[in-house]
This record gives structure tokens, sequence and C-alpha cells, in this order.
């Protein structure tokens, strides 16, 4: 591989570390605002235009789908810190396997999720207990979306390869391909040929498709440059790269599987309430999703940059970036939270004006309001925990969150002491405080600095 001419794969174990943050995290928060972008057009066009019945569909299915992706999400980010740990330890030579094993694996098991998805959907809305006047489109929603999961699957692994490889500029173009053809096409679909959420979500997988189609395109150019080749003699598994990314990405899937399902179980004791419920709740995810995506950004540069110093054992490096990544997010947080508290009708008016909707968004907001300062300092703890590779711990603490905390607040508040919308949405918001603490105490009193690099 010729680094002399490399333009993709970058070096962060040296040089200033708040203008390498700062540079690389741009195009990941760019990326992730326009995700953020599309998943709103959808909502917001849908709401208009179909009315909160489809704004509940469109809410709940995409949940659904997103839990069909977790696996895909855990193993990918899991293969982009085992890339950087490639580079970081001088490595390279691997890369090609890696990734060649990583797009094996991933497609066959998306090929397994899509047959599930498209046989067994009904099942899956009924124990949603999806409302019957939003049923039969969310059905409609969550077949097109299960018909386009491996698309959905060589947009993620693509975009962590490149990650990986110190590379957020590209992952941002592939973004911006499918946040503009989704959104010409939802109001195409939607408004203009009057498909409802059908034509929502065959919206957002012919985005991702043709953003798949360009990114493999664009590896193929430019394989001379990088060294990096996605072929049939590439993709095949090696034993030791999947050993290596099992470990990394097995607990980090299991994880956001584990979180994704309490999720779904939190919207489906919503969608017990009823259809002004369910869209008020999925309304104000989408505003709350707000600065947690674009502090997201943050946190995939800090876990980039983390795995390449881990590689190199540079340790006063990773806690300057943590700190970095603290302030850095902090605007996002106080800025939406204060949009939220002040102006909540205004905020929900971008998706419905349907009254019962506007009367019940105060009470989300009074209850989610709790979770902004969590999820900041959890930008710092998860992008260090799965920057050095404990992918374990993370596993334990998004089962600790998803299981004890996410479901047992919600059930506890909302159907034990009776509290009803308020309580669902509260138990919600505050269970992120029980990974937040342990994860600042294992930064501060564990020994990470000893654990064995996955490459090893």
């Amino acid at each position: 591989m010729s680094v002399a001419k490399n333009t993709i794969i970058h070096n962060f174990t040296e040089g200033p570390l708040l203008k390498q943050l700062t540079l690389f995290a741009l195009p990941f928060m760019a990326s992730n605002a326009m995700q953020l972008l599309y998943s709103v057009v959808d909502m917001a066009v849908v709401g208009h235009y179909v009315g909160k019945q489809g704004l509940a569909a469109v809410a709940l299915s995409s949940k659904l789908f997103m839990f069909m992706t977790m696996v895909c999400s855990g193993l990918s980010q899991g293969g982009q810190v085992y890339l950087s740990q490639l580079i970081g330890s001088g490595e390279r030579q691997r890369l090609n396997q890696a990734i060649g094993t990583l797009f094996t694996v991933l497609f066959s098991f998306g090929a397994v999720v899509t047959v599930a998805g498209l046989l067994f959907a009904k099942q899956f809305l009924r124990l949603l207990n999806t409302p019957p006047d939003a049923f039969d489109q969310a059905l409609s929603y969550t077949l097109v979306c299960a018909a386009g999961t491996l698309f959905s699957y060589g947009y993620n692994i693509t975009s962590a390869v490149f990650r990986g490889l110190g590379d957020s500029r590209h992952p941002f173009y592939f973004i911006l391909i499918a946040s503009i053809i989704n959104l010409v096409l939802d109001f195409l679909f939607v408004a203009g040929f009057k498909w409802g959420v059908f034509g929502a979500g065959l919206a957002t997988i012919l985005g991702q498709a043709f953003s798949f189609i360009y990114a493999q395109w664009f590896l193929m150019r430019h394989r001379s440059e990088t060294g990096i080749e996605i072929s049939r003699k590439t993709l095949k598994i090696d034993t030791k790269c999947l050993k290596g990314l099992l470990m990394l990405g097995a607990p980090l899937a299991i994880r956001f599987s584990i979180i994704n399902f309490s999720m779904l179980f939190v919207m489906s004791m919503v969608a017990s309430l009823g259809t002004t419920e369910l869209s008020t709740y999925g309304a104000g995810l989408q505003l709350d999703d707000i600065a947690n995506k674009m502090s997201l950004g943050i946190m995939m540069a800090l876990t980039t940059i983390i795995a390449q110093n881990y590689g190199a054992r540079n340790f006063t490096r990773i806690r300057k970036a943590i700190v970095y990544t603290l302030l850095l997010s902090l605007g996002f947080y106080a800025i939406v939270a204060s949009a939220l508290w002040f102006f909540p009708k205004a905020m929900f008016g971008i998706f419905t004006s349907d009254p019962d909707v506007m009367n019940l968004c105060p009470v989300f907001v009074h209850a989610i309001i709790w979770t902004f300062p969590a999820l900041l300092l959890m930008k710092g703890t998860n992008g260090f925990i799965m920057g050095i590779g404990n992918t374990r711990l993370a596993m334990f603490l998004g089962l600790f969150d998803g299981c004890i905390l996410r479901i047992g607040f919600t059930w506890l508040l909302g159907s034990f002491f009776n509290l009803g919308f308020y309580g669902y949405v509260l138990g919600y918001g505050i269970s992120p405080w029980g990974t937040v603490i342990p994860g600042f105490l294992y930064m501060f009193f564990a020994p990470w600095e000893k654990r064995k690099l996955a490459t090893e």
C-alpha cells in the first residue's frame, strides 16, 4: 500500500489534537445532520400530508427497522475500531482481509434479516401494540424497508470502513446523496403520488441504495491510491480478522440490539395509550435526536482517534480527546434543550398541526429534559470505551441500560405508579444516567491502559 499517495488513511497519533478532532468530526456531524434531515423530512411530510395515523406508523415502523439493522451497526463499529487499531499499530497490510471479512459476514446476516422482516412483519407490529388505525400503514412501511435491508447494511459497512481508515469526508458525501434523493422522492411519492407511508419508506431505501452504489464505485475507482480492494478475491473470511472483529463488534451488536429492543418496548407501551400519544412520542424523539445526532458525530471521531492512539499507546492524548469531546458537544445539547423547553409547540409543529399532539407535547418535554446532561456525558464515556476496544464493558452497560433501567423505569413510572404518558417518557429519559456513572468510574479508576489490543 502506497502511503505517500494515500489521501484517505489519516494518522491521529500526533499533531494538534483539538484541530484534528474538530476537523475530523465536522464531516461526521454533517453526515448525521443529513441523516437526521431525511428522518425529519420523512415524518414531517407524512405528518402533514397523511395525518397523525401516518406519523404514528412511521414512528413505530422506523424504530422496528432500526432494530433490524442493529447487528450491522454493532459489527460495523467494531470493524471501524479494528481497522483503526491496525493502522495505529502499523499493520496496514491486513486491511483488505479485515474489510473483506466484514463485508462477507454482514451481508450474509443481512440476507437472513431481510427474509425474517418480510415473513414476520405483521407479527412484529402486533407485538408492538400498533394502534389499529395505523396498522396497515405501519405494515407497508415495514415491508418496503425490510426489502431494502441489504442496501442499508451496505451503506453502514462502507461508511464504517472509511471512518476506520480515518476518512470522515467521504461518508458525508455518501449520506448527502441519500438525503437529497430521499428528500426529492419524499415529496414526489407522498405529496405528489399520494403513496402515503409506503412512499416515505421507498424514498428512504432508494436513497440508501444509490448511496451504497456510489460508495462502491468510489472504492473501485480509487483502489490504486488506497490499496483497498473489494472483489471476489478479497471477500473471504479470514479467521484471525473474524476473531478480532467479533471480539470488538459482537458485544456492540448485542449492546445496540438490547438498547433498541428496550426502545421498542417503551414505544409499545406508549402505543397502547393510542395514536395521539404515539405520534407525540415519535415526533419528540426526532427532536431529541437533533442534539444527539450532532454530538454523536464528535463521538464517532473520538472513537477512531482513541483507537489509533490506543494502538500507539499514547494515553495522555486519549484523555485530552475526551475533554475536548465533552466541550464540543455541550453547545448542541444546550441549544436543543432550550428550544424544546421554551418553544415546545413550535418545535412539534415541524411534524404536525394536530391539536391533540400540540396539547400533549409539553408533557413530553418536561419528562425528556432530564436525559440531555446524561447523553452529553455519554459521548465521552462511550467513545472512550469503544475506542480502547473494551466492547464487552459497552455490552454490559447496554444490557444494564436497556433491560434493567430503561424497561424497568418506564414500567415502574408509567404503569406501576400509573403516571401514563409522562411516566413512560420520564423512565426513558432518566435511564442513561445508570450507564454514565459506571463509565466515568471506569475511566478514572480502572487500569484500562493494560488492556491488550484486538489486533494482537
